[in-house]
């Protein structure tokens, strides 16, 4: 009655095993029946026999076993089902809440509320005159405009996302009317019909994407319309008025420059004319054109009366072997060396200090004078043409545009609307769902772990 059907059949080792367990309840139980002998110890039960572990057989059929065999072998309860509870109904609601549900409002919007918009490209950068003018001889007066291109740029970059820029733009085209047509269809895309001019400038970001590279100088936009006419105009219109901005920096570099230059000239100018003043202030109190050219002169009159002392003396020495000590013209020409000794004491005392000169002065301290004087007035007259050459330059640099803004791609005119890009838009929003979704379930439940 209790055969299994297909019993199952046990290994040589598991069969060793129950033998062996089966002999020593055999022996066991023979033990508790014999009666105990008289005058002798109690029998020892043998020490158990290792029974050798039978050799496994290849390809031996096993034997089914019976039923007490079958029962002896334990039966491990099955293992329970997995059931659904209710913090996994939870988590799957709150994933069908938060990422599903905007997932699927945001394809319906982009698919049948946003509106198209077309992309106006344009490619600028600014350049600076490299030739230099034939007057630039204080070395790099073609350099008076004042910062390169790429400062320029710099300047540019911050000017085009600006909000002066931005009013005078919508002073001229109304760009609030432009970008707030479809606000109603698309608020999302769109400008609202009352924006103040900070939520203008604002949303300038959206429409006018620029990228400037810092290494070549060169600054890419992107300007998105509705209409492709609308983004190409403003386009061209902020083209604009970046070369307007560019010729101002320019006139107002070369207007400093300029102005640097007047100065320097008109002080020449006024140290030259001192100079001058002075020298002819000298000329006229001490009646000498050049005191060099009169020193000369006196020179030439010291070296006459040396000449004619000379002589003097020779006469006298002939005349006084040839006559008597009273003859009148000893006397007279005795008379004749103390005057030319006398007039060459007076000429001489003109170069010595205390001496008079012209005016009163002596030679030493009018010459002194003058040498000063003439060294003022030449470096007044080298400083005025050096400040005359420099104006001259600063004209000439004036003259023509040091800077000025190149075009390396015109604004173009769009055929197809490739914005939004619903592709990258429902990534990012899947992508931010998802790990928003994430990050609050495994705060939530490390939250209630705590507690």
């Amino acid at each position: 009655m209790d055969e299994i059907d297909q019993p199952q059949p046990l290994s040589p080792e598991q069969e060793a095993r129950r033998k062996a367990r089966r002999a020593r309840a055999r022996r066991a139980k023979a033990l508790k029946a014999a009666p105990p002998s008289e005058g002798k110890a109690p029998a020892v039960e043998p020490a158990k026999k290792r029974v050798p572990a039978p050799k496994k057989k290849v390809n031996r059929p096993k034997k089914p076993l019976t039923t007490r065999q079958a029962k002896d072998i334990p039966v491990m309860p099955p293992a329970p089902a997995a059931r659904l509870r209710n913090r996994h109904r939870s988590i799957f609601v709150s994933l069908f809440l938060f990422v599903v549900i905007p997932m699927l409002v945001t394809v319906w919007y982009l698919s049948t509320r946003a509106i198209d918009q077309y992309e106006s490209k344009l490619s600028f950068s600014v350049r600076k005159e490299q030739s230099e003018s034939a007057l630039d001889v204080m070395g790099g007066l073609a350099q008076l405009s004042g910062a390169g291109g790429s400062s320029d740029a710099d300047v540019l970059y911050q000017f085009i996302q600006s909000q002066a820029l931005i009013s005078k733009i919508d002073e001229q085209f109304d760009l609030r009317e432009i970008y707030s047509a479809g606000h109603s269809r698309d608020p999302v895309f769109s400008l609202k019909r009352d924006a103040t001019i900070e939520e203008l400038v604002a949303y300038w970001g959206n429409i006018v994407r620029i990228h400037y590279d810092r290494g070549t100088g060169i600054i890419d936009l992107r300007v998105l319309a509705f209409d492709p006419a609308q983004a190409q105009t403003i386009a061209q219109e902020i083209l604009r008025e970046s070369a307007d901005q560019i010729n101002k920096l320019s006139k107002v570099a070369r207007e400093d420059s300029m102005q640097y230059a007047r100065e320097e000239l008109d002080t020449a100018v006024e140290r030259l004319t001192s100079a001058r003043q002075a020298l002819t202030q000298f000329r006229l109190r001490t009646q000498i054109v050049d005191p060099f050219a009169d020193l000369q002169g006196q020179m030439g009159l010291m070296n006459t009366l040396q000449a004619e002392l000379a002589t003097s003396l020779i006469n006298l020495g002939l005349l006084r072997n040839s006559v008597t000590e009273d003859d009148p013209r000893l006397a007279q020409g005795q008379r004749r060396i103390q005057v030319i000794e006398a007039q060459i004491a007076e000429e001489r005392a003109k170069f010595g200090v205390g001496g008079e000169g012209p005016g009163g002065e002596d030679y030493a301290t009018l010459v002194a004078e003058f040498e000063r004087l003439s060294v003022d007035r030449e470096f007044a007259e080298e400083s005025y043409k050096l400040a005359l050459s420099a104006h001259d330059a600063a004209q000439a640099e004036a003259a023509r545009q040091s800077r000025y803004l190149v075009a390396h791609i015109e604004p173009t005119l769009a055929e197809s609307s490739e914005y939004p890009q619903i592709p990258l838009i429902l990534g990012i929003v899947f992508a931010f769902l998802l790990l928003f979704w994430a990050i609050s379930i495994l705060v939530y439940y490390s939250i209630r772990d705590r507690r």
